[in-house]
């Protein structure tokens, strides 16, 4: 069982490498402070209790796991932004719930391009609600709401690993759906 100063000397012996693995990998230096932190967190929280010859391995496979997840996330959260931005070319920073959210001024926007928009949203709409129920919540928890994967997990009753399996289904499914129907990024 790792103390608690020798858990606080790990960490602190392992920050900088971690920083610069994580900013090697992600190439943005706030998201590999964010990653770090993450993973220094989970290691306090869930493995303090282990043994301060375990530390160093557990806290790199934390840390690795943690890059794919932003990774993992980044892919599929650009992948929906992008399609919801498409609906609004006016405004591409807009949030996808604002979007979906027909309350703006379309009085300059053509009927055509309105008509277009409503149709992808309803679209969009109908196979989001075709998912079975554990993936859509997964989907909306994660992707809509934006919380992380522990976060996800805690809402919904399960394991991070099942919200990630859950989160993956859900997109390759609706991928599927809306190229079928025709809607491509």
């Amino acid at each position: 069982m790792a103390t608690r100063e020798e858990l606080s000397e790990f960490l602190a012996g392992v920050e900088r490498r971690a920083f610069k693995q994580a900013v090697f990998a992600v190439r943005d230096e706030s998201h590999a402070l964010d990653i770090v932190q993450d993973a220094m967190l989970k290691i306090a929280e869930h493995y303090g209790d282990r043994p301060a010859a375990e530390l160093p391995l557990l806290f790199t496979r934390i840390l690795q796991n943690a890059i794919h997840d932003f990774f993992r996330r980044s892919k599929v959260r650009s992948t929906w932004v992008t399609l919801f931005s498409a609906l609004n070319p006016d405004e591409p920073d807009a949030d996808p719930l604002e979007t979906l959210d027909a309350s703006g001024d379309l009085r300059a926007e053509s009927t055509e391009t309105s008509y277009q928009r409503e149709q992808i949203v309803a679209v969009i709409e109908e196979e989001v609600a075709k998912l079975p129920p554990r993936q859509r919540e997964a989907f909306l928890l994660r992707y809509w709401e934006e919380l992380d994967t522990a976060e996800t997990a805690a809402a919904m009753g399960c394991s991070e690993g099942s919200v990630k399996t859950h989160c993956s289904r859900a997109t390759g499914t609706l991928a599927k759906a809306l190229r079928e129907r025709g809607i491509t990024l």
